[in-house]
Order: structure tokens, then sequence, then C-alpha cells
């Protein structure tokens, strides 16, 4: 029988990944560079931004060392009182769910999103809520993980996401893992349906091509990145998309590249 799902409350204590510095950090410089390179700015002062989900804060903090007035919201009780401990002076931590954000309409100009719409029960009115508090000129940072991954990157177990729950349930189970599998993903369809009101910019082959660039050598395993880029667009197993969404029919003002941003989705496109 299946695990009904419910909200993880306290996820930094189930995966103890969401506490490793260097690994977070790692993350934050990545998405730092892909939000500078699509507004074409060196900083980020002036701006408001929100890291949704950002647990233990490394993220929000570098987002805010950056130049940000930053917010960081979660449900993650024990990792919001260490963010709060260590970062509260530069961010303001709000416990909230993501489907009733505590934030104005159009109040932020970047949102971060990184690797948690397969966390929450439902994130079509998360993703709703993103919609509402993003600026008009607003973007939002997708880190996406994909369900056609071969390796599932949350239990690093082949094929976990490929099952259906009954059957994830018990794989995890068997290999020691979990109780259960909580996760849901989506593949690159559902993705774009899920994001149908935006504007999407993939970032994900710019990122494989120059790592060094976008500080995103973590993104794909080595032999992967040997692939020509037209071969990986056709092999949907690339295990997490990097997209940016707009509001509005915008373009990326940064520096041209090697291998360029390609925008996949106009907002409404799905209507």
């Amino acid at each position: 029988m299946t695990a009904e799902r419910k909200a993880q409350l306290a996820y930094s204590e189930l995966q103890a990944a969401m506490l490793d510095e260097e690994t977070r950090l790692a993350k934050a410089r990545k998405i730092l560079t892909v939000v500078q390179h699509f507004l074409g700015r060196e900083t980020l002062g002036g701006l408001r931004v929100g890291d949704i989900g950002c647990s233990a804060g490394f993220i929000a903090k570098t987002l805010a060392d950056a130049g940000a007035t930053t917010v960081g919201v979660d449900i993650d009780r024990p990792g919001l009182a260490k963010a709060a401990a260590r970062f509260g002076d530069s961010v303001q931590f709000l416990l909230a769910e993501g489907d009733r954000l505590p934030l104005r309409d159009g109040s932020l100009d970047v949102i971060v999103f990184n690797h948690i719409y397969e966390h929450v029960v439902d994130p079509e009115p998360v993703v709703a809520e993103l919609h509402r508090v993003l600026s008009d000129d607003g973007i939002v940072y997708l880190g996406l993980v994909n369900r056609l991954g071969i390796i599932e990157p949350h239990y690093r177990l082949p094929f976990l996401s490929y099952l259906s729950p009954g059957l994830a349930d018990r794989y995890v189970r068997i290999t020691g893992r979990a109780d259960h599998y909580h996760e849901r993903l989506k593949t690159r369809r559902g993705l774009l349906d899920l994001f149908r009101d935006f504007t999407i910019w993939d970032y994900t082959y710019a990122l494989i091509r120059q790592p060094d660039r976008f500080a995103s050598e973590d993104l794909v395993p080595e032999p992967i990145r040997r692939v020509p880029t037209a071969a990986l667009r056709m092999v949907p197993v690339i295990p997490t998309y990097i997209w940016v969404a707009t509001k509005r029919d915008l373009e990326p003002a940064g520096p041209a590249l090697g291998t360029p941003p390609t925008r996949i989705q106009t907002s409404g496109a799905h209507r």
C-alpha cells in the first residue's frame, strides 16, 4: 500500500545534504551566475529576491551577499532555525507554505525555486503563487529534476522515479534508503505544463557546455558532457533542467555564449 503523501516539515533532518555547506554554496554559485547572466548584471543590488524552499539558508545568503534584499521561505522549521541563527542579520526568513506565500503581488524581482516542486504535495498552487509574487519584469530560476533521469537524485537509485508510487515505496524500503518514496517527479513535458503561464528559457545545455562560466560541474556526470549537444537534446534523460521563467516575453541580457540559452516556451502556450 502506498503511503499517504504529507508535507515534509523537517526536510533538512531527512536529507543531510541540505546542511552540507560546501555543496550548498556550490549550488548557490551556479544559481547566481545564471541569474546574473539573464539579467545582464554583475550584482543584484536594488533587487528583491526570494528563495522559496530555502531550508538552512545558504543560497539565500549568497543572493544577499550579491546585493539583493533577500527573503527565504520554507516549512522546514529546524532548517529555518539554523538559517536564522547564522544568516538572520542579512536575510529575512519566513515559516510559510508555498501555496500561501506571505508576500505582496509583484513584490519579488528574482525568485529561486531550486529542486522544490517534487517535494510539495501539490505543486500547481505553489507555481501559481510564484507567478503572483513575481514582478512583471522579474525572473524565476528553476532547478527541475527530470523524472526520466536514470539515477534518482534523492536516494541515488537507478530508475526509481520511473516506477509507480507503490513499487517505488517497496524499492526504497528494500534498499534501506527510506520508509517510503515521497517525491513525485515530472518529465520535461509535464514540467512545461506545470509552468505553462511562464515564458521559459532553457539554460541546461549552456551550463553543460560551459561549466567554468556557470560553476555547473555538478550538473551532469562527465561522460554525458562529452555527448554532442544535438544528441543530448534528443535524449530525454538529462537529470536536471536549468530554466529561467518570466511572466513577460523577456530575453537574456547577458553576453553571447558559445552554447546560448534557448526559448522553449512562450507564456500561455498551453492554453
